[in-house]
Order: structure tokens, then sequence, then C-alpha cells
């Protein structure tokens, strides 16, 4: 049991999120890979406020160890940071939402 606790205990951030710009209407997308699966306790949140699989929020996970969401038809106001928890393991990411130019 002591081999188990301390294994998950050593779950690490093997590629964190990254800042992403998008334009208004577009997805935005981020992606955390842990080392191993197993690790309890997996929360997205945006600007402090934990965020839920639904139509505009998809969350999702593959083989336990890539963890992504993504944010469809993205608005001005959902600029912020993106963190991912997962046990005691945090990532976090800028979002910036841009305007479309009526200029060009």
């Amino acid at each position: 049991l002591l081999l188990l606790c301390c294994a998950e205990e050593a779950a690490a951030i093997v590629c964190g999120l990254r800042n992403t710009d998008v334009f208004v209407g577009e997805s935005a997308t981020f992606t955390c890979e842990l080392s191993h699966p197993g690790v309890k306790n997996v929360q997205w949140w945006l600007d402090g406020t934990p965020l839920h699989n639904n139509l505009v929020t998809e969350i999702s996970e593959q083989d336990g160890r890539i963890h992504t969401l993504t944010l469809n038809d993205v608005a001005c106001h959902d600029s912020g940071t993106v963190t991912f928890r997962a046990g005691s393991l945090i990532s976090s990411a800028k979002l910036l939402v841009k305007g479309i130019s009526l200029l060009e």
C-alpha cells in the first residue's frame, strides 16, 4: 500500500498548458500531459471558477494522462487564466480573446 501511495505522489506534469490567443467566436484548446494515469481530483478552472463539461466547455481525457479543455465560441470576457489541477499538480496559462478589427 505504501508503494502505491508514493507512486501516485510521484506524478508529474510532462507537458503543461501553453498561453493561447484566439479571436472572438473561435475555439481555444488547452492540453496538459501527466507522467502517468490515475491522478485523482482533476479539475479545470477559468479565473478561479471551476469548469464543467457542457456544450461550450469540452473536457476530455485520453489514456488517463492527456487532459484537454476546449472552450468553444469564446467571447472577449472569456480572456483570463486557465488552470489545470490534478491532485497537488498545477499548470496555468493565459487565454487572450481578441476582437475582430473592422479596419482589415
